[in-house]
């Protein structure tokens, strides 16, 4: 045989190179905890929200709302909260903050008006935010018991990952931490706000919504934040399970291949023969 040619034994497969990964390319391919750093998780959900600056102003037309009510009446209160909303945006679309913030405040502050105006009382104005709640409640709850946490899904639909992350219990049972620390939330916001409608408590509806909104969503995000933090390690760490597993068989199809099985399974280099004349 001429020393050109090499025994089709001896030689290695590409699709059983250990230093490939499961798709055969060189290296490890990123997983979804590393397209996302967990640690990017407070500033991306804060800015969903509109940044801190977003949640003061959001307070602004509801306090002169009521201040404005309570002197005047009604319609100039509506005037007042619409007015001061409309220019709130204007002026975070001058200084060039996101739109979609600036926009949900003007249509929030309007409906809210527009359903005060046509009950004819100023406590008409919180309706609409007492009875979303009921409804958010109510879904995240829902999306507990089918096993589609919503904490989970929002996370990956806003970030573009994937729902890797149902397949690791853990995860999915930190999302479901998560998902009902908002459902706590928002149950605690229908319940004492109802209360307070009922009870024709304009002042303290006002009060209520700006005091129970802040310190509870603040809650809700820590533990948001944990779970994504969480589910990012979990996945991490399958991932790295995987690639130790894939890289283990590609060792041991090697050795079948090659015929050199103790040589192959710990990794170790070919070490040529003697050379013959």
């Amino acid at each position: 045989m001429s020393e050109r040619e090499t025994p089709a034994s001896d030689q290695r497969p590409d699709s059983a190179s250990p230093s490939s990964g499961p798709s055969g390319s060189p290296g490890r391919t990123p997983t979804d905890a590393e397209a996302a750093p967990a640690g990017a998780a407070e500033q991306t959900l804060l800015e969903q929200m509109g940044g801190v600056s977003g949640l003061a102003y959001s307070a602004v037309p509801i306090v002169v709302f009521v201040v404005v009510n309570a002197l005047t009446g009604l319609m100039p209160a509506i005037w007042a909260a619409v007015g001061l909303a409309v220019a709130i945006a204007v002026w975070r679309l001058v200084r060039k903050e996101p739109l979609q913030p600036a926009i949900s405040g003007v249509l929030g502050v309007a409906v809210c008006s527009f359903i005060a105006y046509r009950s004819g009382d100023a406590k008409g104005f919180f309706l609409l935010g007492i009875w979303t709640s009921l409804v958010y409640g109510g879904v995240f709850l829902v999306s507990v018991l089918v096993r589609w946490p919503l904490v989970g899904v929002a996370w990956s639909a806003l970030n573009s990952l994937g729902m890797g992350w149902r397949k690791h219990r853990a995860a999915l049972r930190a999302y479901d931490l998560a998902t009902l620390a908002w459902v706590v939330v928002f149950a605690a916001k229908y319940v004492v706000q109802q209360w307070l409608y009922n009870a024709d408590e304009t002042g303290w509806l006002a009060f209520a919504r700006i005091a129970m909104g802040y310190p509870l969503t603040a809650l809700a995000l820590v533990v948001t934040v944990w779970a994504v933090r969480r589910a990012s390690k979990i996945a991490q760490e399958a991932a790295d399970r995987e690639l130790a597993e894939q890289e283990a068989a590609d060792r041991a199809a090697y050795a079948r291949h090659s015929g050199r099985p103790e040589q192959a399974a710990s990794g170790e280099p070919e070490r040529p023969g003697p050379a013959t004349g």
